[in-house]
């Protein structure tokens, strides 16, 4: 097996990096560094970078085309209605709490057009992923969350913060 890491920055890396290869490329030129990969991978982890990429659509286009027949794309980037949360929390719960985000969030139905235009299908798709225990968990802790001003991972899941996407080539 082969890994290989794309970014747009070396965040906050403590640990040595394990992937085989590891790029990093400014947010203008993400697309392109994923189109000129040489080989096709049987699944691609895209977890919030969506939002920060300058063509976002051809950046989803990349990923798509550099996956093998059978191969899975798993997306997760900020929910549309998040826009729309508390910004008074030290972390991002509101979408415009991180300056790094561009524009408005990726639309839910455009994004799901564009995996089954590009022959894809759908095996498991949630708007505003609230997974049942970190959901309770936040439910229970909001309070806290609200009075700390903090964001925690299971505020974003009582909020429902993520829309997550898994899909297969076929």
């Amino acid at each position: 097996m082969i890994y290989t890491g794309i970014d747009i920055g070396d965040y906050n890396q403590t640990k040595p990096n394990l992937a085989d290869n590891y790029i990093v490329v400014e947010p203008e030129k993400f697309a392109e560094a994923i189109e000129n990969l040489p080989e096709l991978f049987d699944g691609v982890i895209s977890s919030h970078n969506l939002e920060h990429c300058n063509a976002r659509n051809r950046t989803l286009d990349a990923m798509i085309k550099v996956l093998k027949p059978g191969g899975y794309l798993y997306l997760s980037f900020p929910t549309e209605e998040s826009i729309d949360f508390p910004c008074t929390r030290n972390g991002t719960l509101n979408y415009y709490d991180d300056p790094t985000h561009k524009d408005k969030p990726p639309v839910f139905d455009e994004i799901i057009k564009t995996i089954h235009a590009n022959g894809m299908e759908v095996v498991f798709a949630s708007k505003s992923y609230k997974p049942f225990f970190f959901y309770l968990i936040g439910f229970l802790l909001e309070w806290k969350s609200k009075k700390d001003k903090e964001v925690k991972i299971w505020t974003w899941a009582y909020w429902g913060f993520e829309t997550i996407i898994w899909a297969k080539k076929i």
